[in-house]
């Protein structure tokens, strides 16, 4: 009798964890290329220069792990392939997206999610139809095919999305065929910037996307582009607030800091400020959690790391985290304003570009130039303006000069940070949780791991 009514209680005991610990607000946030060492410089960086005594919000989450990022037939993954691992739990081959190595689709977490009666938002600071965002809608055997996979955001019926543009929107064929019109066709309402959303955030179905600006992306933190300009706090405070008014017993959303990735691939030290915008994102949505304890589920984690950023590097005899202070510019804007110059009639004169040197990077004045990385300054400044014999260097979303890449490998020495490549690299990235269920995804996870968790947390099909 007594063993039958123990049974009876703790099934019932199990029955009542079970449902608290079944997560209604979901918050994926994904660091494109934001790799470990990239947070753990953050966090030096929040801790020994701004001067906070708290942690960076995702590194106070109760559950750390990590996850291996290889995709079906690389060590090394591309985006697509990690964004499919990462919304529908299959490997896949780099640059494929949304469908399995043998070009059969799989479906998203979210599209699950939004079946079982969830709201659904997907942002990012870069364009909608591009490789992470586009994995949690779209199917193509390329991530290029952006016309056929930008089609997918009909389908998905999702509540809202929010990014940069849309690329490729005319499939060239002569027929009405703009991604726009046809978007507009199925029930969206589509509006730019901050100020349109404004008109229109009464409807249910939004696409925001950002006023075009000549970074051709949302902007990197560093470059400060301004208030039109959508960053991840924003993003996620929008996203939030519309699926808390269309959506409010349940909603997932997904909010990609895709800025860290481009950054990132040109070696630029901006990518610290790219990270701490990103975890201002999360902290928004970390006090929402407050609120919801027992109902809201915070994971945080990386489709990759992007450059291999490491704390110390060769040669450096000073880590100065304070020069990061004197960084106002990313090198892709320093890389605008040689190009600039160079296309002028009047020439530059090195004392000028001292000055820009000193207000934009703090070289020659709180950062003190060493007369050997001086001369190699002064020859590449030659090279590119007077004798006009510089060269391209190319990484995947930008180009610069020759000297633009010795001034900021010379700045991240100064600064103490080293660059293992311009491209991706292999290693484990980071998984943060907090919330409903968060304890599953301690420990070591598999980056096809992640989307099953959260099915089996929510208890959807998948």
């Amino acid at each position: 009798m007594f063993a039958r009514l123990f049974s009876f209680l703790l099934c019932i005991s199990a029955a009542i964890c079970m449902q608290a610990g079944t997560p209604k607000y979901i918050f994926y946030f994904i660091g494109d290329g934001m790799g470990l060492g990239s947070v753990m410089i953050t966090e030096a960086y929040n801790r020994t220069i701004l001067g906070n005594d708290q942690h960076l919000t995702m590194l106070q989450f109760p559950v750390v792990g990590v996850a291996t990022s290889y995709s079906a037939n690389r060590h090394i993954t591309d985006s697509s392939a990690a964004g499919t691992a990462l919304s529908t739990g299959h490997k896949t081959n780099n640059y494929m997206l949304g469908m399995n190595p043998d070009t059969v689709p799989v479906y998203s977490i979210a599209k699950s999610l939004k079946e079982a009666g969830y709201g659904v938002a997907i942002a990012t600071t870069v364009t909608l139809n591009d490789a992470t965002p586009s994995a949690f809608y779209g199917h193509a055997p390329s991530r290029k095919h952006y016309y056929d996979i930008g089609k997918g955001i009909i389908d998905s019926e999702y509540n809202f999305f929010a990014g940069y543009n849309l690329l490729s929107r005319n499939n060239n064929k002569g027929e009405e065929t703009d991604l726009y019109d046809l978007i507009k066709k199925a029930g969206y309402k589509i509006v730019w910037g901050k100020d349109g959303y404004e008109s229109v955030k009464n409807q249910d179905k939004i696409i925001m996307l950002n006023k075009p600006n000549r970074a051709g992306h949302c902007g990197f933190t560093v470059d400060s582009l301004g208030d039109e300009n959508f960053d991840v706090p924003y993003l996620t405070r929008t996203c939030l607030n519309h699926l808390k008014k269309n959506s409010p017993e349940k909603f997932f959303m997904m909010i990609e800091g895709g800025n860290i990735d481009w950054i990132a691939h040109a070696n630029d030290p901006g990518t610290v400020k790219s990270v701490l915008n990103f975890d201002e994102g999360i902290k928004i949505a970390y006090d929402f959690y407050l609120q919801h304890p027992d109902e809201t589920l915070i994971i945080v984690t990386a489709d990759h790391n992007t450059g291999g950023m490491t704390f110390g590097v060769r040669g450096n005899k000073r880590v100065t985290l304070k020069n990061l202070d004197y960084q106002k510019v990313s090198i892709s804007m320093f890389q605008d304003y040689c190009k600039k110059l160079q296309n002028s009639e009047k020439a530059i004169e090195w004392n000028e570009m001292k000055e820009y040197l000193k207000a934009n990077l703090g070289f020659y004045g709180p950062i003190d130039v060493e007369e050997k990385d001086d001369k190699a300054i002064q020859e590449a400044f030659n090279k590119t303006f007077k004798t006009k014999e510089t060269e391209e260097v190319e990484t995947l979303y930008l180009s610069y000069n020759k000297f633009a890449e010795i001034v900021f490998v010379i700045f991240n020495r100064y600064t103490g940070i080293g660059w293992t490549t311009t491209g991706h690299s292999g290693d484990f990235t980071p998984v943060y949780a907090i919330g409903a269920g968060a304890e599953i995804f301690n420990g070591l996870n598999n980056n096809i791991d992640l989307p099953k968790k959260i099915a089996k947390l929510t208890g959807v099909k998948f």
